[in-house]
């Protein structure tokens, strides 16, 4: 029973999609580095020129409350990180519909347009088996009511 149970979980593993998703994960985590990259370097770069913060200041800029702490200074609600995680968003956002959902929607839609294919004509011969078939099946249900003999008739010879 346990190899039996082994065998079905190596051939749940070695399905494809178990793989893919595997490696998904694995280039969704390198990918999200990038995005933090880009998001914190450079457009926080360009956003501390932009708005003449200190470049690397940016994750402590924030709207002053008006509220003194217990420390004695003053609270302030940081939006840096805020921006940071939106850009993040923006950007992972971006990459998935313009990379994989658009491509894939027009994948679907070309497979979707090939998959109607128009009704096949039956063939002449398979149309006459069946009509022969048919009129059969009406022979011998006419004749089973009525106590005839139930045998197919011959084709003439």
């Amino acid at each position: 029973m346990a190899r039996n149970a082994l065998s079905g979980f190596k051939d749940f593993i070695l399905r494809g999609n178990v793989v893919d998703l595997a490696v998904a994960v694995v280039v969704g985590a390198a990918f999200t580095a990038v995005v933090d990259a880009i998001a914190v370097d450079f457009f926080g770069s360009l956003l501390a020129a932009v708005s003449g913060v200190q470049d690397g200041e940016l994750q402590r800029v924030g709207i002053p409350t008006g509220v003194v702490g217990s420390d004695g200074r003053p609270t302030v609600l940081s939006v840096g990180p805020f921006l940071a995680a939106l850009l993040q968003f923006l950007i992972v956002s971006a990459v998935l519909y313009f990379l994989v959902l658009r491509p894939t929607n027009r994948l679907l839609q070309r497979r979707a347009r090939g998959e109607e294919p128009e009704p096949v004509a039956t063939p002449e011969d398979v149309a006459l088996l069946r009509e022969i078939r048919d009129l059969l099946r009406a022979q011998q249900a006419d004749g089973a009511g009525s106590g005839a003999s139930s045998a197919a008739p011959r084709p003439p010879a």
